[in-house]
């Protein structure tokens, strides 16, 4: 079985790096077919990437992104979580909160930008905002589904247990939301990282956002302006895995503590 697994773990192993192969050659062909003289060829942009490198850059750059995205997304975090939790379990807070919160969800985080800068000025407080803006309706949503989608049953049970309202919660509500709680904090963090590079491109004077507008102002380096998207794309992967991770660790974690409780 070991013999037949082997093949398989590198097959596994490596299909990412093929179709990353495969793009990137698909990517050199299209340019050398169609003349294109504007848009960077792979080598350029790798050479961009060991420039920005070479200039200590991209490291700033990339710590001034992970930042706000971590003080945004968290504060999102302790923000809209409780509030999801008490419009999910009481109805009469959900009936009068809910559609505020409707309400704030279809506006373009890039629309507060001119305000942010207003009240908080060119810096990371601004981007930090926009971003807690744009985290806070859809972990406060998915909160509130989450709770609400917990089987009545569950609910009936620990009280007929005699359980209080926060052992309540903590026993029955969140181990059996947790799952599409998860997931809508995995959505929601991919939700930030786009948002901060946008923001970045008008609101401050740093980040993998501004690096693009920057490269792009400073004599259409567009080679740097791929690099950067690049590297978004890179970390937003990184992010994505990484949350991945934290829910699967978080769900073990429930599950043995539900073994040790039976």
């Amino acid at each position: 079985m070991m013999a037949m697994g082997g093949p398989h773990r590198i097959r596994h192993a490596a299909g990412p790096w093929l179709g990353l192969a495969l793009f990137v050659l698909a990517w050199e062909l299209a340019l050398e077919v169609s003349h294109v003289r504007w848009l960077p060829r792979p080598w350029e942009v790798l050479l961009g990437i060991l420039e920005l490198l070479r200039r200590g850059v991209l490291f700033k750059h990339v710590v001034a992104s992970l930042f706000r995205v971590t003080w945004g997304f968290l504060l999102a975090v302790g923000v809209a979580l409780p509030l999801g939790f008490v419009l999910g379990w009481n109805r009469p807070a959900s009936r009068a909160l809910s559609p505020f919160v409707q309400m704030l969800r279809p506006i373009s985080p890039l629309a507060w930008i001119p305000l942010s800068i207003l009240w908080w000025g060119v810096g990371d407080l601004s981007a930090i905002f926009i971003i807690f803006i744009a985290s806070a309706p859809p972990l406060t949503l998915a909160a509130m589904n989450a709770v609400r989608n917990v089987p009545a049953v569950y609910v009936n049970a620990g009280r007929n247990f005699g359980l209080s309202p926060p052992r309540l919660f903590q026993r029955i509500l969140l181990p059996a939301a947790l799952p599409e709680l998860l997931s809508g904090m995995r959505l929601t963090l991919g939700i930030s990282w786009l948002v901060v590079v946008a923001a970045e491109m008008l609101a401050v004077n740093s980040g993998l956002g501004y690096l693009i507008v920057d490269s792009r102002n400073a004599g259409n380096r567009y080679d740097l302006v791929v690099a950067g998207m690049v590297f978004i794309g890179l970390i937003g992967l990184a992010l994505d895995q990484a949350m991945a991770h934290v829910a699967r660790r978080a769900m073990h974690r429930r599950d043995l503590i539900g073994e040790e409780g039976a």
